[in-house]
């Protein structure tokens, strides 16, 4: 999906470079004027080390120690910030948050992007994170593509959307049209195969179909192999509490990594608010999707949630100062996509003392 991003990004300026390289340079140097290019590296302590106990042979005391956290970002940036928005810092490290990035509509008419990438550690778990996006913001429609992909929240998508744009007023707008994404097939559960007619799970059987082999001694005891022949168990319990939870991730791990990616095509419908004043604001935007076309893809949604279903994403940033020392906030975004969901929020008060 990154790879088909850069492809269409490249191949109309290298055409279009081709016919007219002096308008091609100023054009370039328009688009990425005012943007930001920044790379760092951030860390911090993360959970204490722990002791454990044993006391089976004689007391035992181990120390569960977690690496510290970090982040490694890199990224391009060219979006016009919002008149509540202030710049926290002099040079951006990547762990700024812009819930105004997720709007449908940007502060200006006309191009901007985002490109960003980073890995980090959280409590001695690894995660890749990417975000991407480029939107074009006219009078009367608004086109957008990008790609998301969020380790801690497990979800990855393709998206691109053209809609029509309605203003009814300077303040709010509506907006119509069509999106298109592509992902992994959520909803799919390659167990749902192994399922017995009473609910339960075939699981040895699917083990032995990975490799796994069960011999019996002939006396009422038994052991179990994995494919390359190494011993994993020699009981009954330990296989089922031990050895069958690591063979079902694994397996559907795999068969989720050789399904192939699913594409669907929505019917899209948007709202978008924005009004500021110094000491009061309000910016929220809302965006719906209750229609999907049946393609009869295998890995269609359509078959995992017995036909339509509706996935929608909002966000609201509000500020208001009651007077010169006490202000009251509230900001957050909601996102639900397939059976994938994912939010933040924050909300608080502030009091100044003269």
């Amino acid at each position: 999906m990154k790879k088909l991003l850069i492809i269409l990004l490249i191949i109309p300026n290298f055409i279009f470079a081709q016919k007219e390289p002096s308008k091609f340079k100023q054009d370039l140097k328009k688009t990425f004027k005012f943007s930001t290019f920044y790379g760092a590296i951030n860390g911090g302590t993360s959970l204490s080390d722990r002791n454990t106990y044993s006391v089976i042979n004689g007391l035992e005391t181990t120390t569960i120690e977690t690496p510290f956290d970090y982040s490694m970002v890199l990224g391009v940036r060219k979006i016009a910030r919002f008149d509540y928005e202030n710049r926290a810092n002099v040079f951006y490290d990547g762990t700024e948050g812009h819930l105004g990035d997720n709007a449908t509509l940007g502060k200006i008419k006309g191009f901007e992007f985002l490109f960003e990438g980073d890995y980090r550690r959280i409590q001695g778990i690894n995660y890749l994170n990417h975000h991407h996006f480029l939107r074009y913001v006219a009078n009367d429609w608004v086109a957008k593509v990008e790609y998301l992909k969020d380790g801690f929240v497990d979800v990855e998508y393709f998206e691109a959307s053209q809609r029509y744009r309605y203003n009814l007023s300077k303040k709010l707008s509506l907006n119509i049209g069509a999106a298109q994404r592509l992902s992994e097939p959520y909803g799919y559960d390659p167990l749902a195969e192994w399922l017995l007619s009473n609910g339960n799970l075939h699981y040895t059987y699917l083990a032995l179909q990975e490799g796994y082999n069960a011999v019996f001694n002939g006396t009422g005891g038994v052991e179990y192999f994995d494919p390359s022949g190494n011993s994993v168990a020699n009981s009954t319990e330990v296989w089922e509490e031990v050895v069958i939870p690591q063979v079902l991730e694994n397996y559907v791990e795999r068969k989720k990594d050789e399904a192939a990616l699913k594409l669907e095509y929505s019917f899209v419908l948007g709202a978008d608010f924005y009004h500021y004043e110094k000491d009061f604001w309000a910016h929220a935007w809302g965006n719906i999707m209750p229609y999907h076309l049946k393609t009869g893809d295998e890995f269609s949604y359509h078959n995992y949630n017995g036909g339509q279903w509706v996935d929608y994403s909002g966000g609201l940033i509000f500020g208001y100062k009651l007077n010169k020392s006490f202000g009251i906030f509230a900001e957050g975004k909601y996102n639900k996509y397939w059976n994938r969901r994912w939010h933040e929020f924050s909300m608080g008060v502030n009091y100044i003392i003269f």
